[in-house]
């Protein structure tokens, strides 16, 4: 599978997208960045939002958020059997025969929407299998919602077990699946989800590489276990990729974080972008930033096949 097909993609995708864009004077930046809990969710936003199926509370409605098409993809929801009960999972793969690499995807804090299957989509489109559960289903649907408490609530009546063992069922399904190839196993996730991808690499030694996009790296109410503090049992490297404009993870957590994968002999190598705030990534949300985006997805893909998740 070669990477450089899905770097290119990307990288039209967003150099297109900021020609359509232009200049955008309602959409509000704050120099500090900008936080979920900071945004003004207008009516508009809102009915955009559940037209598209993207989370509430962040969508702006002056973005333009990229689609990624399924043509030579198989992609959809499933469900997968948890040690309780069945959960949602949104599944993306190329068609036809062959086994793939796999991505295990984690959500933002907002859960499993549109955004994060456009990520599955991405990723298939690079040779994955890339899957994503709805981690918080027990609790709510965090997506609907514009009020920011409210969906720390549905976060905070998640807890990590439930949440490492919805990962393993996943996993499970996949192991029974004949396109999906367990040993090339990866991991990726967002916001809440990077902090889940830095637990998934320090609990789950299948992992091969995982990838964290700005993810809390302290205690909180996920990860109960703070990344930071457990890095010292980290199975398999990790690339964090972060905004120096991030006002929700301060810049001494990752220098922190640094420090202390060091001391431990860790493979850990992470990325700030002086510029980009929280939710760099997210091409729906004002946070978005095309050049940041376009240079962290190929050093994702790039780290992935380094790592032997290719």
């Amino acid at each position: 599978m070669e990477s450089t097909a899905p770097v290119t993609s990307i990288v039209s995708l967003a150099s297109s997208r900021t020609a359509r864009c232009g200049d955008r004077p309602t959409m509000r930046k704050r120099a500090e960045g900008t936080w979920a809990s900071d945004l003004d969710v207008t009516r508009r936003s809102i009915a955009l939002a559940l037209a598209g199926g993207y989370a509430v509370a962040a969508f702006s409605a002056e973005a333009e958020p990229i689609t990624t098409d399924t043509q030579g993809l198989e992609a959809g929801m499933i469900e997968v059997a948890a040690a309780d009960r069945k959960i949602p999972a949104y599944l993306a793969r190329p068609a036809g025969k062959g086994k793939h690499a796999v991505v295990f995807v984690n959500c933002e804090v907002f859960g499993l929407h549109e955004w994060v299957k456009d990520i599955c989509r991405r990723l298939a489109k690079a040779g994955y299998v890339a899957i994503a559960p709805d981690l918080f289903v027990r609790a709510g649907d965090p997506s609907k919602l514009t009020d920011f408490p409210a969906i720390m609530k549905i976060v905070a009546a998640t807890p990590e077990a439930t949440v490492l063992g919805d990962t393993e069922a996943c996993l499970k399904y996949l192991s029974t699946q004949p396109y999906a190839d367990l040993k090339r196993l990866g991991a990726t996730g967002f916001c809440w989800g990077g902090g889940a991808t830095w637990r998934d690499c320090e609990t789950d030694a299948r992992f091969k590489a995982g990838v964290a996009w700005y993810g809390p790296l302290k205690p909180g109410p996920y990860p109960r276990t703070a990344p930071l503090d457990a890095v010292k049992d980290l199975k398999c490297p990790v690339l964090g990729l972060y905004g120096g404009q991030d006002r929700g993870i301060p810049q001494a957590d990752v220098e922190a974080m640094r420090a202390a994968a060091k001391a431990a002999g860790k493979d850990v190598e992470i990325i700030v972008y002086p510029d980009s705030q929280h939710g760099f990534l997210a091409d729906y949300r004002t946070s978005y930033d095309p050049k940041a985006s376009a240079d962290a997805w190929g050093k994702m893909l790039a780290f992935f096949k380094k790592n032997g998740v290719a």
